[in-house]
């Protein structure tokens, strides 16, 4: 039988568990790639920067509306936090099962 301390590891193993999931989808309903900018000849054009097959390919986008742009660069913050939370939820799982196995199987 697990003791008090073992059944709340595996309480928030299971919540970690969870939260990760749960990153992960919210990182798939991002659109794909940034929004870059680049100047020639004095005029602004703006692409969508995403890796493809391990390179960085840029797709013209066009003319970009100030929305579009927000849009963007908020996806791009948002994208940053999620990784970083789930970089973060990855060391806490790692530990919690750690934790969990001590001499007995999980």
């Amino acid at each position: 039988m697990r003791g008090v301390i073992k059944s709340v590891l595996a309480e928030e193993l299971e919540n970690s568990s969870r939260m990760q999931n749960e990153y992960l989808k919210l990182l798939k309903q991002l659109p794909a790639g940034s929004l870059a900018k680049k100047d020639r000849n004095g005029k602004a054009y703006y692409y969508i920067a995403q890796r493809i097959e391990g390179r960085v390919k840029f797709i013209y986008k066009g003319k970009a509306s100030s929305e579009e742009i927000k849009h963007y660069a908020e996806s791009k913050r948002l994208r940053a936090k999620y990784r970083n939370l789930l970089s973060k939820l990855k060391k806490q799982i790692k530990f919690l099962r750690g934790a969990l196995r001590g001499k007995e199987p999980v």
